[in-house]
């Protein structure tokens, strides 16, 4: 299993809401929940994690189509 490093978002409010992202993997974007750092690991790619950025930061609340 790779090594991630993990970084909270500089925008984290520090209220245990949070994500933790490792992108020291080439091709890979990895997220785990700050609140359990022993718990699952999403991996995806690049291109799929800059397509979540944008909606996000859409702010539909939505689910991509």
């Amino acid at each position: 299993m790779p090594h991630f490093e993990f970084a909270k978002s500089s925008h984290s409010s520090g209220n245990g809401e949070c994500v933790e992202v490792a992108r020291n993997i080439p091709g890979t974007v990895a997220v785990r929940d700050s609140k359990d750092v022993d718990g699952p690991i999403v991996v995806v790619t690049p291109s799929a994690w800059a397509a979540f950025a944008v909606h996000v930061g859409q702010g539909t609340g939505r689910a991509p189509q």
